[in-house]
């Protein structure tokens, strides 16, 4: 009897220790739920960080509108479709040709990292960055934006420019997709000057302000009074009976001669 009573106190107490647990849980996930602001960031899935599509060796042709327009060689290409925005990465190295068209190369360009964002028709190239066109000219620059829907191309940063005979560097940089028609700002080069071209002032103009004053060479040299439509100059005139200075005479005076002979004394 004892036993049992002792069996049926162990297991109450067994019972109420593990209601008083349930009851404390239960408090405690009642609480928790009811302060929580539900302050959750998006579920981030793996996939978000990897790209679609990974090339190695890249050699294509893209076309617009069924026009070959370009060619792209790079080392590597990476295609993330689940960013935002979307685009394609480059990220050693782009080589670009530009086809008119009559399929000639009309440009090209040669960068370090490229990003093209196809939603936006975006490109962006980056660090050592070269363009040549048509003309020979070479364009450097550390960033570049070229903007097909626009029909643009432009950078903010430093750009320097070298052509056959000329060369040119400057800021904010902006140009058509030939890279023949082109502005830069806070701009300084070197440019050839032939001396064909440089300017000389009209003969005609050049007579018409010349000075009329006449010359000393011209003045009279007599006792007559000078012309009336010009001012005497450097010759002052000559009073009648009037024994000009020694200044204005060309010979030596000669001392005044004594007319009285002197004897000495013996």
């Amino acid at each position: 009897m004892t036993k049992y009573l002792k069996h049926q106190s162990t297991r109450e107490n067994t019972l109420r220790s593990l209601f008083l647990v349930l009851c404390t849980s239960y408090l405690v996930l009642l609480f928790s739920c009811a302060s929580d602001d539900h302050h959750y960031a998006p579920v981030i899935d793996h996939r978000d960080s990897l790209p679609v599509l990974q090339s190695v060796g890249v050699s294509t042709l893209i076309s617009d509108s069924g026009i070959i327009r370009y060619r792209i060689i790079s080392e590597d290409w990476f295609i993330y479709d689940r960013k935002q925005p979307t685009y394609w990465s480059f990220e050693k190295g782009l080589y670009i040709e530009k086809f008119d068209e009559q399929y000639h190369v009309d440009a090209f360009i040669n960068c370090d990292t490229a990003y093209y964002f196809d939603q936006l028709h975006l490109w962006e190239l980056r660090g050592r960055v070269l363009v040549k066109n048509l003309k020979g000219e070479t364009f450097r620059t550390s960033l570049l934006y070229w903007n097909q829907d626009q029909h643009r191309i432009y950078s903010p940063a430093y750009m320097r420019i070298q052509g056959i005979d000329q060369e040119l560097d400057g800021y904010n940089f902006s140009s058509n997709e030939q890279m023949t028609e082109y502005r830069i700002h806070s701009s300084s080069g070197a440019f050839p000057v032939d001396d064909d071209e440089t300017p000389h002032p009209d003969e005609q103009t050049v007579a018409e302000h010349n000075d009329t004053t006449p010359s000393v060479a011209t003045l009279p040299t007599g006792n007559k009074a000078p012309a009336a439509n010009g001012p005497s100059i450097g010759i002052p005139p000559r009073r009648p009976n009037h024994t000009p200075r020694s200044s204005e005479s060309t010979q030596a005076v000669k001392p005044p001669v004594n007319p009285r002979r002197i004897i000495p004394r013996k």
